[in-house]
Parts: structure tokens; C-alpha cells; sequence
């Protein structure tokens, strides 16, 4: 078990470590981001945000990896994401959120730019209360917050 669990936080130092080393050399060649007043507090992946402003860009050049962080940098998350095309044309930046309740988890990002987003896997907690809600009945609601590409 103790092996297991060592093996576990080994694998996600790496992880962590490899995904800022890209982030870190990607900066550079990225200075596109999505900018947004989030007015509530939410979650990406399983780390809780404050409400604020906050900046997504991508952590690598292929996109798959986005970094979530506040102005006064306090705050930030790393999520995995797939890529999406919307079934309607919305040239908008915005962010999607799903709200299960008072609980908010960031769901999608869309730059507006080419018509493309990128989709959050969602965190285990998030999966826990789809169930849940699911059993209940109910689902989630579609929350958008406008945002700005800079």
C-alpha cells in the first residue's frame, strides 16, 4: 500500500513538474490568454478558486493542458482538456460552467478566435456529484461567463 501511494505522488510530482517545465518554455511563444470576472467561486479539477479575475491560457503548445490563474496570481489550477467544435457558431470568448446547486466546476473554454474550445476533463469530485444528482433526478445547469481574448 505505502508502495503503491509513493509510486502514486511520484507519478503526479512528474507530472506537475513536466507540465510547468512545458508551460514555463510555451510562454514564450503564447501570449494569447482568456480573460474573465468570475463572480462566483468555482472548481478546476479538484482545487477550489475564489471568485476574481482570472487568465486561461495554454500550459503547452499542443493546448491539451490549460493553467486557470487569478490576477494577483494567489490563485491557479492545471486541467487537462480535449478539444471541442461547437454545434452552433459563437465567435464569443466565454467560459462554461456546470452548476450542480452552489457548486460550480469550470467545464469548457472557448477563445471566440477560431471557432474552437477546449473541454476540462471533469475531476472525480465533479463526476461524484453527477451521480448523485443524476439518482436525484436533477442535472447540472449551463452557467457562461463572457470573457475577453488577450
Amino acid at each position: 500500500m505505502k508502495k503503491e501511494l509513493l509510486k502514486g505522488f511520484t507519478m503526479l510530482a512528474l507530472t506537475v513538474t513536466l507540465a510547468l517545465a512545458t508551460a514555463a518554455a510555451s510562454n514564450a511563444q503564447s501570449s494569447n490568454r482568456i480573460v474573465a470576472d468570475i463572480p462566483f467561486e468555482f472548481t478546476v479539477g479538484g482545487q477550489s478558486l475564489p471568485a476574481g479575475q482570472y487568465a486561461v491560457r495554454a500550459a503547452n503548445s499542443q493546448g491539451n493542458t490549460l493553467i486557470v490563474q487569478s490576477d494577483d496570481a494567489k490563485s491557479s489550477a492545471m486541467r487537462l482538456t480535449n478539444p471541442i467544435r461547437p454545434n452552433k457558431t459563437n465567435e464569443q470568448a466565454r467560459l462554461v460552467f456546470h452548476r450542480y446547486g452552489e457548486r460550480y466546476f469550470l467545464a469548457e473554454v472557448w477563445s471566440g478566435s477560431d471557432g474552437a474550445g477546449r473541454q476540462l476533463l471533469k475531476s472525480r469530485e465533479e463526476r461524484a456529484i453527477e451521480r448523485e444528482s443524476t439518482l436525484a433526478q436533477g442535472s447540472y445547469e449551463t452557467i457562461e461567463v463572457l470573457a475577453a481574448l488577450r
